[in-house]
Formats: structure tokens, C-alpha cells, sequence
């Protein structure tokens, strides 16, 4: 029991590391780049190689924290009754969407009229969270079927709309709004298919449990994950379901190839989820084993994705202000009442990629021995309530 729970933790401590690692570099890129202001990174007509694979790899990010979240729901849940998990998942959910609209907001932005929200990825587990909190109580096929409903069928939905409604929109449909006189609503995230996602990273937690040999569980999810991967190649080159946002020829292979591999992310399509989560199963399946230093390092941030995810935000924010100032658009200029790439202000500001690289690589090397330590203290007061939160 101990060697696979400690397998287990390694694996998943691993994945998380790394596309929190990778969620740093696209943010970097955010604030840092100077095509952020003019292109979007993904465009087969602008981009280039390593800028396109530089946005790409982040792609995986939201979908892996959303499988993982789910899979540590249920591993929380073994030591608890569903009563208790229920009551967990529901005060956490609520603590997230708290956190999105607060601390998160002003992160991004420095804003303190808070006039510009965006649902994003922490409001996302959020509410996902407080569904599953309802879900659990499930038997645990039928929560294997609601996931598979909801990712391979929610695209079913991608020809209804409602003009002007902020309901729908929440449910699967990106869109903005202005509310009660100014006030901006990005529903960036909406909360179809993030719950099936999650719920799906539920009923993956019973693979983790002591009567699942770990070499079963390897292959399993091995086999899932290059499905996952083999039937998206599929969907997407079918070009009929599974996304909204076809792939074009543009007569030359790199940008058709940029074109084949971005899928509509907002809200989630079919083919984006097989895009992501099958390398995530994958790599479950092959990295139990795996040890050294590089990978300690990694996992150390996959410990505590969640404070990692806050400081991130104000550290990059912060070096953009700087740079902002001794580049002579003032510091005032990151000062944002909406997303960074949006504001007119800093068309021309930023650095090339390269240098982009330079600063993430360096942020994580700062933020590395805070995480440690947050890790440590954690490990070391298991018996703070208020720890779980964080």
C-alpha cells in the first residue's frame, strides 16, 4: 500500500509540475512579448515555429488540472465519508470562485477598481468542484458515463446560442458582457465540458486504490492515453464533430499543421480534450518510476500548484511593470482593466521570445525555493484545516 501510494504521488505530483512549469511560460509570454499585443500566437498566417509550440504546450494545462483535480478528490475521499468530501469539495469550490474574483483578478491586473472580471481556469475548478460535490454521490459507472457524455457530446451544443445571455454563456459559450454600467464580464471558461473533465479525473482516482497493481494501472492508462491521442488524430482530420474551428490547407505543411493542431479551447472541444488528456494519461502511465533530481524539481511545484498559481501571477506581473517603466511606457501602462494582450497601450512594448525564455526560466528559479518550503510546511502541519485549501 505504502510503495503505491508513494508511485502514485510521484506520478501525479510530476504531471502537475510540469504543466504548471508550462502555464508559467505561457503567461511570461503574455506579458513579456511583444506579439502579444499585435497576433495571436496560434495564427497559421503569423506565427512561427517556436512561438506557435511556445502557446501550444500550454494547451494541456487547464485540462490536466482539472483531471488531477478530480483524481485527488477521490483520493481525499478515502479517508473521509461522501458526507464529509461533499461538504470538502463544496466550501473549496466556493473558496476558488472567492479567490478568481479577488485575489487572482487584481493579480492580473493591479487594477483596484475591479472593474473587469474573467472567468478563468481557477473559477473553472471552482465550479466544477461544487458539481462534483453532487456527483460523487453517484455509483461510479454512472460517473464514467456522465464524463464521457459531457467531452463527447457537448459539441452537440455548439449551434445554440442565446443573444445577450450571460447564463448560457457561462454554460458553453465564450463571450463578454458589460453589467451594471462598466463593469466587464470574459467568460473565458465556461462550465461545460470542465465538469465532465473533472469528473472523469474522479473515476480515474479508483485506479490509484490497493487492489489496482500498479503495472495494470501503467498499461491502462498507457492504452488510454495513445487511444485518446490515435482518435484525435482521427476527429480532427474527419473535420465534421469535435470542433467548431475546422483546419485548413494552407498550402504549405507547417501552417496546416498549426491549423490541424488548434482546436477551439474556450470552450473546450472534443478534439482540444483528446489533444490533452491523452498525453496526461500517457504520462501517468509511463512516469511511476521515474526518479532523479530533475524530476524532484518538477514535482516540487506540482505540490502546491495552487500557491504556486497565485504568486506567479503578481511575480510576472510585477517584472512587467518594471520593464514597462525602464522601456519608457510607464509603469502605469500595466495597470490593466482588461486581459494584458488586449490593452492598446502597450502595442510595441515587450521583448522577443527568446528573451521571453529567459525570464520564465528565471522565474521559476525564484519561485522554486518558496514552493520548497510551502511544501515542506505542509508535509510537516497536516493537521491544518486551513492547509487543504491551498
Amino acid at each position: 500500500m505504502s510503495q503505491i501510494k508513494a508511485q502514485r504521488i510521484k506520478s501525479l505530483d510530476l504531471l502537475k509540475g510540469l504543466v504548471i512549469i508550462f502555464m508559467a511560460l505561457d503567461h511570461t509570454r503574455d506579458y513579456f512579448h511583444f506579439s502579444s499585443f499585435l497576433f495571436d500566437p496560434t495564427d497559421p498566417e503569423k506565427t512561427n515555429f517556436v512561438l506557435f509550440f511556445t502557446r501550444w504546450v500550454t494547451h494541456f494545462c487547464a485540462p490536466a488540472f482539472s483531471l488531477l483535480a478530480g483524481t485527488s478528490a477521490y483520493l481525499i475521499g478515502r479517508r473521509k465519508s461522501k458526507l464529509e468530501l461533499s461538504s470538502f469539495l463544496l466550501k473549496r469550490g466556493l473558496w476558488l470562485v472567492f479567490i478568481e474574483f479577488t485575489i487572482v483578478i487584481f493579480g492580473w491586473s493591479f487594477n483596484a477598481d475591479f472593474n473587469s472580471f474573467g472567468l478563468l481556469v481557477i473559477w473553472s475548478l471552482g465550479i466544477s468542484m461544487i458539481f462534483l460535490a453532487g456527483i460523487i454521490y453517484l455509483p461510479m459507472k454512472y460517473i464514467l458515463l456522465f464524463s464521457l457524455i459531457l467531452i463527447f457530446g457537448h459539441n452537440l451544443l455548439d449551434n445554440i446560442s442565446f443573444d445577450h445571455s450571460i447564463l448560457w454563456s457561462i454554460i458553453h459559450e465564450r463571450a463578454y458582457f458589460n453589467i451594471f454600467g462598466g463593469i466587464k464580464i470574459r467568460v473565458i471558461y465556461p462550465i461545460v465540458p470542465w465538469i465532465g473533465v473533472m469528473s472523469l479525473g474522479y473515476y480515474m482516482g479508483k485506479f490509484y486504490d490497493k487492489t489496482i497493481e500498479a503495472k495494470k494501472r501503467q498499461q491502462l492508462f498507457a492504452i488510454i492515453g495513445v487511444s485518446a491521442i490515435l482518435l484525435f488524430v482521427i476527429v480532427r482530420y474527419i473535420n465534421l464533430y469535435g470542433n467548431p474551428k475546422h483546419w485548413e490547407d494552407y498550402g504549405t505543411l507547417l501552417q496546416t499543421l498549426y491549423s490541424f493542431l488548434d482546436p477551439l479551447k474556450y470552450p473546450p472541444s472534443l478534439s482540444y480534450l483528446l489533444m490533452t488528456i491523452g498525453p496526461s494519461f500517457l504520462l501517468l502511465g509511463v512516469s511511476e518510476n521515474v526518479k532523479g533530481r530533475v524530476t524532484d524539481f518538477i514535482s516540487t511545484f506540482g505540490k502546491v500548484p495552487f500557491f504556486f498559481y497565485i504568486i506567479h501571477i503578481y511575480v510576472i506581473h510585477f517584472f512587467a511593470m518594471i520593464l514597462a517603466e525602464i522601456t519608457g511606457y510607464g509603469w502605469q501602462a500595466m495597470i490593466l482593466d482588461g486581459f494584458v494582450s488586449g490593452q492598446s497601450q502597450l502595442v510595441g512594448y515587450g521583448v522577443n521570445l527568446w528573451f521571453v525564455y529567459v525570464i520564465w526560466i528565471g522565474i521559476i528559479i525564484i519561485l522554486y525555493p518558496f514552493c520548497r518550503k510551502f511544501s515542506l510546511y505542509k508535509l510537516s502541519h497536516k493537521g491544518k484545516w486551513w492547509l487543504s485549501y491551498f
